[in-house]
């Protein structure tokens, strides 16, 4: 353990909630409960700016893999605020290896992404090919956050209809990205569901998460009701 990350663990400890830490656990089994600290997320985002102002900053995100949970958290708080998109993306291929957990890779979402959304597809297109689930789970979430808006393409579609995985984080980020896709595109999206690209359980799991969307009429649910699988 290096000085830098010896520093942040001492202060993360400092703002340990028992029990938050005791909440988190329950959301996060695939995490050992004893390499959850306890910080709220507020605190963490407010640490992360003290930490980039510090020079602890270059040595802790050097010190991977961390130990802790909430350490991972912090690290990806501080890479998102870079303001470099190609420095960015090399912190993100060097941290993703080590994103173990559905809650560490959700919650890195880089504003500067949307305004590299052309260079970020071909990067987009390499991480959903990884054969580390919460790399495939970020790429997807990454399509979910920033292309399913104004300019959306089916070839987006295609790339996460494409993934084919037994991992249950990625299938129900797939679901997610779908029941999403359907709330904002839904005539280009719904072909996929009439023609049962998805493997049956995304399918099903992509019709509960559509029908619980305010944004899908009642129409809309009733039809995706009748696409079902049994």
């Amino acid at each position: 353990m290096n000085k830098a990350e010896e520093y942040v663990q001492k202060k993360l400890f400092e703002m340990r909630d028992e029990e938050y830490k005791n909440f988190q656990s329950k959301l996060i089994p695939t995490i050992d409960p004893e390499k959850i600290i306890g910080v709220r997320i507020p605190a963490l985002r407010k640490f992360s700016k003290e930490i980039l102002k510090s020079g602890f900053c270059e040595d802790f995100l050097k010190s991977l893999p961390h130990e802790y949970y909430d350490e991972n958290n912090l690290h990806g708080f501080i890479i998102e605020k870079t303001n470099d998109y190609e420095k960015l993306i090399k912190e993100l291929d060097k941290f993703l290896p080590y994103v173990d957990n559905w809650a560490a890779c959700d919650l890195l979402r880089p504003k500067i992404f949307k305004m590299h959304k052309e260079k970020l597809l071909e990067k987009i297109k390499e991480w959903i090919k990884s054969e580390r689930a919460y790399t495939v789970r970020f790429a997807i979430e990454m399509l979910m956050t920033f292309y399913l808006d104004d300019g959306f393409k089916t070839q987006y579609a295609d790339l996460v209809s494409s993934v084919k995985s037994e991992d249950y984080y990625v299938k129900m980020m797939t679901a997610w990205f779908f029941a999403t896709a359907l709330s904002k595109q839904y005539d280009l999206i719904i072909p996929y569901m009439e023609n049962k690209t998805l493997e049956k359980w995304v399918h099903n799991k992509t019709i509960q998460k559509a029908i619980e969307s305010y944004r899908i009429t009642k129409e809309q649910k009733d039809y995706l009701r009748s696409l079902r699988i049994k």
